[in-house]
């Protein structure tokens, strides 16, 4: 049971990547998939919840990345997305996505996924 997540690559600032979650080993409901959230570790700093859905609908962001990253989930595919736009230098790290009620999940439920940002 785990989360894979892909998508990740070398961008250009200012570009765009869409990031995949998909879990392996089970199906999640469409309630559950609300329990998905991303975060990212860059080296050398904790690892940071960037999006979460709540339960009721409402979604969480992180002040770094209001505005330019949107979390999709699509129920058909049992996929959640993050769509991530505007990409800065300050942006690169490894991605992963875990249950939204972890403290620091990164690296426990999935390899991550690795995006790096060059000027």
């Amino acid at each position: 049971v785990r989360l894979e997540e892909s998508g990740g690559g070398s961008i250009q600032a200012g570009g765009s990547l869409r990031l995949s979650c998909t879990p392996s080993g089970f199906q999640i409901d469409e309630r559950g998939l609300r329990w998905v959230a991303w975060y990212r570790q860059a080296p050398g700093y904790a690892c940071e919840k960037v999006s979460s859905g709540n339960q009721d609908g409402s979604t969480f962001y992180a002040d770094s990345v209001k505005g330019r990253f949107r979390r999709i989930e699509d129920n058909g595919k049992n996929i959640v997305y993050l769509q991530m736009d505007r990409l800065l230098p300050e942006d690169p790290a490894t991605f992963y996505c875990a249950p939204y009620y972890l403290e620091s999940p990164c690296g426990l439920w999935g390899a991550g996924t690795q995006v790096t940002v060059s000027e």
